[in-house]
C-alpha cells in the first residue's frame, strides 16, 4: 500500500493532467475559514467519468486516499487532505450535457458552477435557484447538501437533485434516480449521496430540477428594534402564506460592519432583507402584506422596490456582509459556523448566542436565512493567537449544544466535514453508528475523503 506507487500509476494514465506543483497542492489544501492548510500529494484533473473510475481503481488498489474538489468554497474543512493522497479536481468536467426545458431539468457535469448553469439557461425562461452565496460547483453543492438564501421557497440541493452518476470507491460507475419527478422504486440512493461529502463516492453527473423565472421580483428591507420583533415578523409572514423567495437577517453588529465597509448610514439595528417572486401584481401584494406585518411588530423604515438598480441598492448590505465583517478586524481569519433551529426558538437561540459572544470579548456578528431557522456566526480571530481560535471553537460548541437542546441541528447548510464531526453523536445517537456501517459497506478501505462526516477506522 503506497500513495507514491498510486501516483506513479495515475501519472501513466493522466499524464500532464496530474499535478504535483507546490502551488497546486497548496491551493487544494487551503480552507475558506480557520482550518490549517493540509495539502494532498497530487491533484488530478479528469475529463470524464471513465477517467475518474480508472483513478479510483488505481487508488483503491494502493490504499490511496481520494478527496473530491469543486471550487473549494466549503467551510468545514471538507477538502483538507488530512491523510495525504490525491485530490480529484472536477474543473475540466464542467459541461451542460442536456437541457430539457419541457421537463424543466438539466443534466450537468459536477465542475459546472451554479452561475454558469444559469447563464446557459437564460434563453429558456428557466433557472436553477439554489444559491449558497458563493459561485460553487454543482457537484460540491450536492456533496454538501447546500442551500442558501432561496431555500425558504425553492428548497435545498436535496429537493433539486433528481438523479446522479456516481463513481464508487471500487471504481464502478452507477446511476441513481431518474428524470421522473418521483419514484417509489427501492432505496433512495440519490438522497444518500446528496450530502455524503465525498465519503461514499464521487459525483460525475447530476440531473437537476429547474424552475420558471418569475415574471417580476420585488425586494424589501426593514429595520427592527430587536431580534424577537424581526423573528416574529418572519413567523407571521410564513403563517400568513406570503410566499417569500428569500428572507435574510443581519444583526446590529453586521449592519455596523457594513456601514463602515461600504460608507453606509443604516440604523445599527437588526434588519430583514426580503425578496418576492411572482406576477407584478402578486409581488406588490406580497410586499405590502409583509410591510404591514413588519410595522405591526415595530419595524422601521420599510422600503420595497421592483426597479433593478433599487433592488440591488436595498440588498447591498446583505451582499457585502461577509467581507465587511471579515474586514472589521484587520488581519483576522473567521471561524464561520452555522446551526439551524425550529423557527419558534430562533430569537431565543440568536439572543443567547449574542450574549455568549459579548461575554467572550470576540467580534462575532450574526446573520442568517431566518425563514428556515438557519443562522451563522462569523467569529473573528487573530490567526497568530491560538487562544482566540480555541475561544471561538468553544463558542461554536455552545451554539451547537443550544441548537440541539432546542430541537435543531449542528449545521443547517455548511455540512460536517471536520469542523462539526465532534457533534454528530450528540445529534444522531445510534443513527450515527448506522452511518458508519454504510460507510464501511461502500468504502471498506476508508479511502474516500477519510476523516470527514463519520467516525472511521
Amino acid at each position: 500500500m503506497s500513495i507514491e506507487t498510486a501516483i506513479t500509476a495515475l501519472n501513466s494514465v493522466l499524464g500532464d493532467r496530474l499535478s504535483r506543483s507546490k502551488s497546486d497542492l497548496a491551493l487544494h489544501g487551503q480552507s475558506e475559514t480557520h482550518f490549517a492548510t493540509t495539502s494532498p500529494d497530487a491533484v488530478l484533473y479528469p475529463q470524464n467519468a471513465d477517467e475518474v473510475a480508472q483513478a479510483m481503481r488505481i487508488c483503491g488498489e494502493h490504499g490511496c486516499p481520494v478527496i473530491g474538489f469543486g471550487t473549494g468554497t466549503s467551510l468545514e474543512g471538507h477538502t483538507a487532505a488530512i491523510r495525504g493522497g490525491v485530490t480529484i479536481d472536477f474543473r475540466e468536467m464542467n459541461a451542460v450535457l442536456e437541457l430539457r426545458p419541457e421537463d424543466m431539468l438539466a443534466r450537468v457535469q459536477p465542475g459546472l458552477t451554479r452561475e454558469e448553469l444559469n447563464e446557459e439557461l437564460r434563453a429558456t425562461g428557466l433557472f436553477f435557484p439554489v444559491d449558497p452565496g458563493a459561485n460553487a460547483s454543482l457537484g460540491g453543492m450536492a456533496s454538501t447538501r447546500a442551500s442558501g438564501t432561496t431555500a425558504v421557497r425553492y428548497g435545498t440541493m436535496r429537493d433539486n437533485v433528481l438523479a446522479l452518476e456516481i463513481v464508487t470507491a471500487e471504481g464502478k460507475i452507477i446511476r441513481t434516480g431518474t428524470a421522473a419527478r418521483k419514484s417509489s422504486a427501492g432505496y433512495d440512493l440519490t438522497a444518500l449521496f446528496v450530502g455524503s461529502e465525498g465519503t461514499l463516492g464521487l459525483i460525475t453527473e447530476l440531473t437537476l430540477k429547474l424552475h420558471g423565472l418569475p415574471e417580476a421580483t420585488a425586494a424589501a428591507v426593514c429595520a427592527f428594534p430587536d431580534t424577537p420583533s424581526a423573528v416574529q415578523t418572519v413567523i407571521e409572514t410564513i403563517q400568513s402564506g406570503v410566499p417569500m423567495a428569500r428572507i435574510e437577517y443581519l444583526d446590529a453588529a453586521s449592519i455596523a460592519a457594513v456601514n463602515s465597509y461600504s460608507n453606509r448610514a443604516d440604523p445599527e439595528q437588526p434588519h430583514l432583507f426580503v425578496d418576492f417572486h411572482g406576477s407584478p401584481s402578486a409581488v406588490a401584494e406580497q410586499a405590502a402584506a409583509f410591510g404591514e406585518l413588519a410595522t405591526e411588530n415595530g419595524g422601521l423604515g420599510f422600503v420595497w422596490s421592483t426597479d433593478e438598480d433599487e433592488k440591488r441598492a436595498l440588498w447591498a448590505a446583505r451582499y457585502d456582509a461577509y467581507y465587511a465583517i471579515l474586514g472589521s478586524k484587520k488581519g483576522a481569519r473567521a471561524v464561520v459556523t452555522d446551526v439551524c433551529v425550529p423557527i419558534s426558538t430562533l430569537a431565543e437561540a440568536i439572543e443567547k448566542t449574542q450574549a455568549g459572544i459579548a461575554q467572550s470579548g470576540l467580534v462575532g456578528p450574526i446573520l442568517g436565512h431566518v425563514g428556515d431557522g438557519n443562522y451563522h456566526a462569523i467569529l473573528l480571530v487573530d490567526p497568530d493567537e491560538e487562544a482566540e481560535r480555541e475561544q471561538a471553537l468553544a463558542l461554536q460548541s455552545r451554539m451547537v449544544t443550544l441548537a440541539l437542546e432546542l430541537g435543531g441541528t449542528a449545521t443547517g447548510e455548511h455540512g460536517v466535514g471536520m469542523g462539526k464531526l465532534d457533534y454528530m453523536e450528540a445529534e444522531h445517537g445510534a443513527a450515527w453508528g448506522l452511518m458508519g456501517q454504510i460507510k464501511r459497506a461502500l468504502d471498506p478501505d476508508n479511502i474516500m475523503n477519510p476523516g470527514k462526516l463519520v467516525r472511521q477506522n
